[in-house]
């Protein structure tokens, strides 16, 4: 079985004989594989290799992220041609080196989903020990492992790769998109004239499209199976950015615990699959192994911003519930409202929509594991929780 390695600790530019940044069809293979094999593919964290493992915060300020996302591929799956459906198994996934980090990006370089809240940049750094994980930042408190890639995906065609530069061009004035940035490119072998052709076109690795990317899917862990639309031959199959946990949302952008980290991977095709199925983004059947936490609260809000009603805005809905989290954590815990945020971001807390119908409000909520603390955190002073309903009081059961 094939295992191809990283160096951990070295930048892309340093290796980029294993994989590359941005998405383009024309990127060399790394190697190939027929259906029905298995391979092991180790993947460099999400940053480059920028993040060191210190108390100061300047690394996640002063980042560079048009390097982000150095991925492992492409992988050339024998038989795979445009129209088929990828199968991909998620075996088996783990950390290479005992250290990750979360962070909060600065509000002018990179920010997040609450941003206008937290501006400046701040660090965690996770000690990895098995299946859980803990932080000297962040104490008082031990996260499961909750494994799983936050990118993978299929190369795009070319038909494909010029419709998301047309169409994310428009938004690019705005500040809400990134165009093609050629200087701090790797793709896979290419040098020359060819390379500054291929990267004035590639797209960055940042956003999710139909070929998967960067999905972020804290669910997609080991037993996982994903079916990917195949837009060119061979299907190109690239992934990256491995999480030892992550929240829904991923709320600070720099937010899952980010690992090296190594995954196994089994393939199959099947012929014909996007004509047949209707795919035209993937789809993915969850495993088994979570963590099972017996316990949750659940933060609520509405898309109501500083007094101003949101017409049916899940997003402010969402905003406001994790900003609830943070605010009640930070009052019945030791810790300050920025090392909360960055604990909704790498815990496995869930977020779910409400209501989308009830005009002039959307609702959503989030769920967050009591039993990640080290403490009780409930409301006191009602009647206890466990005599009315039998509750039982353990933190976690991995299955």
């Amino acid at each position: 079985m094939q295992h191809i390695k990283i160096k951990p600790g070295a930048p892309l530019a340093e290796q980029a004989e294993i994989g590359h940044n941005r998405w383009h069809p024309d990127i060399p293979d790394l190697t190939s594989v027929k259906p029905g094999e298995e391979m092991i593919l180790e993947c460099m964290d999400f940053l480059d290799a920028q993040i060191q493992n210190t108390d100061s915060a300047n690394d996640v300020r002063d980042v560079d992220l048009t390097r982000a996302h150095p991925l492992t591929g492409p992988i050339h799956v024998e038989g795979a041609e445009p129209g088929d459906i990828l199968v991909v198994d998620l075996l088996d996934i783990r950390c290479i080196t005992p250290v990750g980090f979360s962070g909060i990006f600065a509000k002018e370089n990179g920010g997040g989903f609450l941003a206008e809240h937290f501006p400046e940049a701040d660090k965690a750094i996770w000690d990895l020990h098995g299946v859980y994980a803990t932080s000297r930042h962040i104490p008082g408190v031990r996260i499961a492992a909750m494994m799983h890639p936050g990118l993978i995906g299929t190369l795009p065609s070319h038909e494909l790769l010029r419709e998301w530069n047309r169409r994310e061009a428009l938004l690019v004035p705005k500040g809400h998109a990134n165009p093609p940035d050629a200087k701090t490119a790797v793709l896979r072998g290419v040098k020359g004239a060819e390379f500054d052709r291929m990267a004035a076109e590639a797209a960055r690795t940042v956003p999710p499209r139909e070929h998967g990317g960067n999905l972020d899917i804290k669910n997609l862990t080991i037993g996982s199976r994903i079916y990917f639309p195949v837009y060119v031959k061979g299907a190109g199959l690239s992934m990256g950015d491995l999480h030892f946990s992550q929240g829904d949302g991923e709320i600070s952008f720099c937010g899952a615990i980010e690992m090296d980290g190594a995954a196994h991977l089994g393939f199959d095709l099947i012929k014909g699959g996007m004509a047949q199925y209707n795919l035209t983004a993937p789809i993915y059947v969850p495993g088994r192994h979570d963590p099972k936490y017996d316990q949750w609260m659940h933060f609520t809000g509405i898309s109501v911003e500083e007094g101003v009603n949101y017409y049916l805005d899940s997003t402010v809905a969402y905003r406001q519930a994790c900003l609830a989290a943070i605010d009640y954590i930070s009052r019945t815990t030791d810790l300050s409202r920025a090392q909360a945020y960055m604990l909704l971001t790498a815990a496995p807390v869930e977020g779910r929509y409400g209501g989308v119908v009830d005009l002039p409000n959307s609702s959503a909520s989030l769920a967050l594991p009591t039993g990640i603390f080290d403490t009780d955190i409930l409301p006191k002073g009602a009647l206890n929780d466990a005599a009315r309903f039998g509750r039982p009081g353990t933190r976690c059961n991995l299955t």
